[in-house]
């Protein structure tokens, strides 16, 4: 298909704008290669239910009554009931529950509850019971969940002097109190040391829910005969259909580990895993599938299920090399102090890669970059891989040309200008220093706690890693690499950046709200710290009645970002707690509410999602008459309701 004719925006609901991506240069794959991404996809959508279940105890079930609604409504459809009832289905589906993706906030449903009452008991013979006795039952269950804002208000509660354990929805405890997780999981640590296995350990409490029963605390560990075992046992079942097709041994091995891992729940077989993946570097296809980020636990210990399907850009990827091959010499050159510095970078690798297929916490949202795996050890030891998504961030940057928001936010014609020259190339330049540079750098003292800083240490990590990009994205040395065409190209990267840390990420917030997100925490940390520690470097001035952001010394804010870079990794290095927690509830969660408004305000007149996910391409395989697949056709034609009816269908596990 020629570009110009591919449609990168579809529909638009709520706050959020649907997108699709291109898998561009599929069609050169080798049949092989086709194959192994097809049943490595779907291994990837196999794990959907799971991640719906760890968001929210009730999400599964609120999604399948929804579901029935959907399906065998026989009323009105186009009355209002309805129709606000599809757009809260259809959040649901965005955000694998009914909390928000980014604030955790639970959605408020524009429709009625005796409307929703009534139609769930008119279609009683429709509708799941998902283990309750009776229809009515159910609707009691679910509709203080669904109506009462009191009620498992927030998925990740992360305010400071909150018991966060208690006080959030997700689904990674059942009856400990914060205090009683954390010294549930030092413990083991402790333990563990005293086994010799310090300098090794797993990530404790990655793949199980917390439970406690009478006054025992036990883990309920994610495997194939435990929990979530009939899904994980199918997501098993795909990855050896995989295997099959692989491009060579060591993705042979490194399947053949994951699966181990997954019928086993034992942490030190995922461990064995992430270190055998960093080392296959020879195939064309990739993939990440398993318990991975901890964003969505407020103790920052708990992996959501997630999946991934890719395949390398080799031309562009000649850009992430170039960085990668120099990982010692930024390592050497960082302005931290020089005892938190790598002596000896091992294994950075860095890819820029095409999606194939996006599944559980990566769908429909996804990150555009990612560094793996998140242990320090193996990091330190073995190094990390490093991934710039491009066809996401191309889909991204298509859809928002045009839309009017640099002309309202951006303070002059010369700066709109130099983004319009350098941006899209300086965002994905940035993102391949966050992903590949910065969160392979630095280490950690001797003897210090990997998760030494608790809830704040997911937004202090995000601070690091974006700050290490800041810096070196104006360094002499992106020209003399052949990155950027001319000195000032880093101008455009900065001026976006603070805007956004101070001011246009607030159009995520609703009114009264303060930041929850860990992304959004470390990008205003780093931006109103710069403006309170800057003198007059950056500024807030007014223009005919608006607030702009004026960078009046770009050289100076690059020396304000070293600073702070220095003083994160030296918290992270340290295990610093207190001051971790002093820097971000001073600078990263209070949000001005004048500020706040105007941004809203002048948000608002844009039309504008602040948003966007992706609608999947469809995969089929094509057959030859002797059931052997011939070649795997795409398809991208799917609406985002037709693909989450079908996955809801074909890939129930739960």
């Amino acid at each position: 298909m020629d570009d110009s004719l591919f449609q990168y925006a579809d529909e638009r609901f709520a706050d959020l704008q649907m997108l699709r991506y291109r898998l561009n240069g599929f069609e050169t794959l080798s049949l092989q290669q086709k194959k192994y991404i097809y049943f490595l996809a779907k291994a990837t959508l196999t794990g959907r239910d799971i991640t719906t279940d760890q968001q929210g105890v009730y999400n599964l079930t609120i999604r399948k009554v929804l579901e029935a609604v959907y399906d065998h409504y026989e009323n009105n459809r186009q009355e209002a009931n309805f129709q606000a009832m599809t757009v809260y289905l259809k959040r649901v589906w965005f955000s694998s529950g009914i909390y928000h993706h980014y604030g955790c906030e639970k959605f408020v449903p524009g429709f009625s509850e005796d409307w929703f009452r009534q139609t769930v008991t008119n279609l009683q013979t429709h509708i799941p019971l998902c283990g309750y006795t009776s229809t009515e039952m159910l609707l009691n269950s679910l509709c203080p969940v669904i109506f009462n804002p009191t009620v498992l208000s927030k998925r990740v509660n992360l305010a400071d002097g909150d018991d966060l354990v208690k006080t959030s929805a997700c689904n990674f405890y059942d009856g400990p109190t914060q205090t009683e997780a954390e010294a549930y999981y030092q413990a083991r640590k402790e333990q563990a040391i005293m086994r010799g296995e310090g300098d090794s350990l797993p990530s404790f409490g990655l793949n199980s829910r917390l439970v406690k029963n009478g006054s025992q605390l036990v883990e309920e560990t994610y495997r194939v005969g435990g929990r979530y075992g009939r899904a994980i046992e199918k997501i098993v079942y795909w990855l050896q259909q995989a295997r099959n097709e692989a491009e060579n041994e060591q993705q042979q091995k490194v399947i053949d580990l994951l699966c181990q891992y997954y019928t086993t729940g034992d942490l030190t077989l995922f461990d064995q895993y992430s270190i055998e993946w960093l080392k296959e570097q020879e195939g064309r296809v990739d993939f990440i599938n398993g318990f991975i980020e901890v964003y969505g636990d407020p103790l920052g210990l708990k992996g959501t299920w997630e999946g991934l399907v890719e395949y390398k850009d080799p031309i562009a990827t000649q850009r992430t090399r170039t960085i990668s091959k120099n990982a010692q010499w930024f390592e050497d050159h960082s302005p931290v102090d020089p005892r938190f510095r790598k002596p000896q970078v091992k294994g950075v690798t860095a890819h820029v890669i095409c999606a194939a297929m996006l599944g559980g916490d990566e769908y429909p949202a996804s990150a555009i970059g990612i560094n793996l795996p998140n242990a320090d050890w193996i990091r330190t030891r073995y190094g990390s891989k490093s991934v710039t998504i491009g066809n996401l961030t191309d889909a991204y940057n298509k859809a928002a040309h045009g839309n009017g928001f640099d002309e309202e936010f951006v303070i002059d014609a010369p700066t709109r200008d130099l983004i319009k020259t350098y941006g899209d190339l300086c965002d994905d330049l940035h993102t391949d220093l966050h992903e590949c540079l910065g969160h392979g750098s630095g280490q950690l003292l001797p003897g210090t706690d990997p998760d030494a800083l608790g809830a704040y240490a997911s937004t202090n990590e995000e601070a690091r890693a974006d700050l290490f990009g800041l810096y070196y994205i104006a360094d002499r040395k992106l020209i003399d690499l052949g990155l950027v065409p001319s000195p000032e190209a880093y101008k455009s990267q900065y001026y976006t950046y603070m805007m956004n840390g101070l001011m246009t990420q607030l159009v995520r917030i609703k009114p009264g709200h303060q930041i929850e997100e860990a992304h959004m925490r470390n990008r205003a940390l780093i931006a109103r710290w710069c403006l309170d520690h800057g003198n007059g470097t950056v500024a807030l001035t007014k223009r005919d009645g608006k607030t702009f952001v004026q960078i009046n010394d770009y050289e100076a804010l690059r020396q304000l970002f070293a600073t702070l870079l220095a003083e994160v990794q030296r918290i992270k290095s340290e295990g610093d707690f207190d001051a971790c927690r002093q820097l971000v509830e001073q600078y990263a969660v209070k949000v001005d509410p004048e500020l706040h408004a105007e941004v809203l305000e002048r948000y608002q007149k844009l039309n504008l999602a602040p948003y966007k996910g992706f609608i999947n391409p469809r995969m089929e395989p094509v057959m030859d008459k002797d059931g052997r697949i011939t070649d795997i056709r795409l398809d991208y034609t799917e609406t985002f309701a037709q693909q989450n009816m079908r996955y809801s269908k074909e890939y129930a596990t739960l």
